[in-house]
């Protein structure tokens, strides 16, 4: 038996990078600046209804992707953020923790000698200034800025298979919607990182579904031993 697998890519924010965390404690932040009654978790369950919305309407750069989905919850929750103060969001993405388990979990997967890369709905400068925070390197970075457009559409995906050539490929991702749906579409395997245990009903199954990083290094490790 030999590996099933040369090279891992993962998406960042939301299976490497803590998103809720990051966009509540962002936005925690900006209420005690700037004032306002605004409930964070609620800003956050309107905000990750928004975005996907201001992403569809046509390419624009993240930095003004985060700016706008600002805009429009700030709107929608009635809270009068100073227009200046738009961008704290942007401003706040470098900072945003990685999740306890994700450095570990790489650092196993580069031991092991899986080439790793990622997939990131972000720009260029943006994912420069998280990549910080990671302790290893990756042979592989798509971003949005480069393809010109946002996951679930094609662009990533397509650039990193032609990138890749001939390599074994996992995508490992925790979305669902950006991830998961359209590497199927595209007969990519892709494992589930489901770190919210969620349901989907009436879809395929991803080739594994797992609950933490942890948990996939694992899996990756004994089929590299069984090999």
């Amino acid at each position: 038996m030999t590996r099933l697998y040369d090279i891992v890519t993962f998406d960042c924010y939301g299976t490497l990078i803590d998103w809720d965390r990051g966009i509540v404690d962002a936005f925690a932040d900006a209420v005690a600046a700037h004032g306002g009654n605004l409930d964070e978790r609620r800003a956050l369950e309107t905000y990750e209804r928004v975005e996907p919305i201001v992403e569809a309407e046509g390419y624009r750069s993240y930095r003004e992707v985060l700016t706008e989905s600002v805009r429009r919850v700030a709107r929608e929750l009635g809270w009068a953020l100073p227009e200046s103060r738009a961008g704290f969001l942007a401003e706040s993405l470098p900072s945003w923790p990685p999740f306890p388990d994700t450095n570990a979990a790489l650092e196993r997967l580069a031991r092991a000698g899986f080439r790793l890369g990622i997939l990131s709905n972000v720009d260029d400068d943006l994912l420069a200034g998280t990549r910080r925070q990671f302790r290893v390197d990756f042979d592989l970075i798509v971003t949005a800025q480069q393809v010109r457009s946002y996951k679930p559409a094609d662009g990533h995906f397509l650039e990193a298979r032609q990138r890749i050539g001939g390599k074994r490929w996992l995508h490992a991702a925790q979305s669902h919607f950006h991830d998961v749906v359209p590497c199927q579409r595209l007969r990519i395997s892709v494992a589930w990182v489901n770190r919210k245990g969620l349901v989907v009903p009436g879809t395929q199954k991803a080739e594994r579904e797992l609950r933490t990083l942890t948990e996939l290094a694992h899996w990756l490790e004994e089929d590299d031993n069984d090999g």
